[in-house]
């Protein structure tokens, strides 16, 4: 099995401070670490600075690195086997022995040993480092009393290393019932303001309609850092939102350690989970993506290495103590009671299902009706637990499903495997009303409430292959279907007792500096002239996208997206809008929609690496890359991302902070945790 994360060829994009003690050498690193959030030789795992929500399980795990060569050479090489570990609950408290303090049993110590590059040069010369590693882990503990505390782990002799921890004080009354968070991957506010342009109509400058989102109740702003990288990946930035841990990229819900077992990792508890032990109340996922893609396997699943999608999908069933049964693990989401989205290849038998298994029978052994298309989706009681897969890979676009449905023949790509086409596929809107009802039903029973996720993954898929008119066809979907939940929750009586979060995982340097008129820029033969079709400022013009049919010129190109407002009325104007992004390969742009499918920007050369796609907008001009020549798509970025909320509970959402104080807010909003005194 593969493992993301720490290996011989660990390539961690994080930046480290290893910080020098004695005979060790400080040294910084920005692309190579030892193991990411531990800057000494030893690891404390939760790390400096985390933070808890009281009652919420979490894994300890202590590392002592003793690296045998390289700049940090240590001890010989020996790692120091009789460290100790304590905590302390106040300034003036005794520091007490973690058996004490969480009135566990010791645990064993593991010794083993990795290896890792220093930096680009010993990649270069195929030199790495070997490290001797000592280690212990605790599974299944909580703190209840809020507060700060320092975890103490000391080692060869005099060293200390010293992670404070934060248990932030629970609310005790809870303000909402239901929680909808709605994740847009990789959506930014100037994707926002470029879905805007295209799809609402405005009249010397003021806009007739707005964008759903534009007019939810409170409005703030996320910082997406990951634990060791100021650039995350879907897994670790699901994971803050979702457990308010930060973690490593490709980790989901665990802290990465050292080891060669991606599924061993200290763990911790995420929202789901945490709703499902605190209420008993249904839990739901729902995406456009492959349902085993990071963004909804960081709501359930526990791995470093987010590419293990047969072991997420069958974490989603039996949880991970049944994956790998000597890791105790005391609550788990497992058995969602909804899961909606694509990736069939991780359900029917073969390579990709869980020990080659008929993994749509397993669903349906543990009582899961089990629906493969929309008209089946649609039909579908809503007192059962619901397993819906409507093709292999990701589902089709909204500009393919609903501009250019022509796009949907010769894929192959039916969830039975039969090699037929996945034609009668749901849309983002219909998968989560339908999981709205399963979930309002189900959560009759104790009066419990709900919580669902419904990611638009493809905004940032699209994104990726630089088809920025898929990437705001996927945004504008997420809104409308934004729109029709709220008028769904008024109809059903659900409106005033559920709290809707909107906002993102992270997102990719994107913004539209101008218009392009496509019809010159074709007509021209150099790149350099192709160029002067750009218009910017006052030659940007206005908004094509929504003009009238009947006001369009007879030689115009009319492609109709939807009835009435929210969508384009012309999806291929000839004065289009000029996207870019601040990552990408060498590409060729003619600022067209693309009407045979998803872009592919590069492909690889005879030399390994990427070049301009020859048959990708052929009209177009060539654009150097400013990424390294092995990268095909482009990057997420640095940016902050916005964060909507409507409902109760929603005031909280207001204002600047820090990705994992999602989990906080949501957590406070349904009252989840617990003190001392609660028990």
């Amino acid at each position: 099995m593969s493992v993301l994360g720490l290996s011989s060829t660990m390539q961690g994009k994080t930046v480290a401070l290893l910080l020098g003690v004695g005979a060790l050498t400080c040294v910084s690193a920005q692309t190579f670490t030892r193991l990411g959030a531990c800057p000494s030789l030893g690891c404390v795992f939760p790390p400096d600075q985390a933070s808890f929500l009281a009652g919420q399980y979490f894994d300890v795990r202590l590392e002592v690195h003793a690296p045998v060569n390289g700049t940090e050479a240590y001890n010989a090489g020996v790692p120091d086997q009789n460290f100790t570990f304590c905590i302390q609950a106040s300034d003036d408290g005794d520091c007490q022995d973690v058996t004490t303090f969480f009135s566990v049993h010791d645990t064993e110590v593991d010794t083993y040993n990795f290896t890792y590059y220093e930096d680009l040069f010993a990649q270069d010369d195929d030199t790495p480092s070997v490290v001797n590693v000592a280690a212990k882990t605790y599974r299944g503990l909580a703190l209840y009393t809020p507060g700060s505390y320092k975890a103490k782990l000391k080692y060869y002799n005099d060293w200390e290393t010293v992670a404070n921890w934060y248990v932030r004080e629970p609310t005790k009354e809870k303000a909402a019932k239901n929680v909808i968070l709605f994740i847009g991957d990789g959506m930014t506010q100037s994707m926002i303001t470029a879905a805007r342009l295209i799809g609402h109509k405005s009249i010397n400058g003021v806009y007739q309609s707005l964008m759903q989102m534009d007019q939810m109740e409170a409005l703030g702003h996320q910082m997406t850092h990951s634990i060791d990288s100021f650039i995350t990946d879907s897994a670790n930035s699901a994971t803050a939102l979702y457990s308010g841990k930060k973690s490593t990229v490709n980790a989901l819900n665990v802290y990465a350690d050292s080891s060669k077992d991606p599924f061993d990792d200290p763990k911790f508890e995420t929202i789901a989970e945490l709703f499902r032990r605190r209420t008993g109340g249904p839990i739901g996922m729902v995406s456009t993506a492959f349902i085993t893609d990071a963004t909804p396997a960081a709501l359930c699943a526990h791995t470093r290495a987010r590419d293990e999608l047969a072991a997420i999908a069958y974490e989603y069933l039996y949880g991970p103590s049944a994956y790998t049964p000597d890791i105790y693990w005391p609550t788990s989401c497992e058995g969602p009671d909804v899961i909606f989205g694509a990736g069939a290849e991780q359900f029917i038998p073969g390579d990709g299902s869980p020990n080659g298994t008929d993994f749509y029978k397993a669903f349906a052994s543990e009582g899961y009706q089990v629906v493969y298309n929309n008209t089946e989706l649609q039909a579908a009681g809503n007192d059962s637990k619901t397993l819906g897969i409507f093709c292999t890979s990701n589902l089709a676009k909204w500009i393919d499903r609903n501009v250019y449905p022509e796009n949907l023949v010769g894929l192959g790509n039916s969830p039975s495997g039969d090699g037929t086409d996945a034609l009668d596929q749901p849309g983002l809107k219909q998968m989560t009303l339908k999981a709205i009802d399963i979930l309002q039903e189900r959560s009759k029973a104790n009066d419990s409430g709900w919580f669902m996720m419904s990611e638009a993954a493809s905004i940032d898929k699209m994104m990726h292959v630089l088809d920025y008119d898929r990437a705001l066809g996927e945004l504008l979907e997420l809104d409308d279907t934004i729109k029709a939940t709220m008028q769904h929750l008024k109809d059903i009586g659900e409106y005033e007792n559920t709290l809707i979060v909107v906002t993102a995982d992270h997102g990719h340097g994107f913004d539209v500096y101008g218009s392009a008129d496509t019809k010159y820029l074709a007509a021209q033969a150099s790149d350099r002239k192709k160029r002067s079709a750009i218009g910017v400022y006052q030659n940007s013009g206005l908004s094509g996208y929504t003009v009238e049919a009947d006001s369009l010129p007879n030689n115009a190109t009319v492609v109709y997206g939807a009835e009435g407002p929210n969508f384009p009325v012309n999806w291929a104007p000839r004065y289009a809008y000029v996207p870019g992004v601040v990552a990408f390969p060498d590409h060729r742009e003619a600022y067209g929609i693309n009407k045979t499918g998803p872009r592919l920007p590069a492909t690889e050369g005879t030399d390994g690496s990427y070049e301009v796609n020859p048959y990708d907008q052929p009209h177009g001009y060539i654009i150097n890359g400013s990424l390294p020549t092995d990268e095909a798509q482009g990057v997420h970025s640095l940016t902050d991302v916005s964060v909507f909320a409507n409902g109760p509970g929603s005031e909280a959402f207001r204002g600047v902070y820090n990705s994992i104080d999602i989990f906080f807010k949501i957590a406070d909003a349904l009252a989840l945790g617990r003190t001392s005194e609660d028990y």
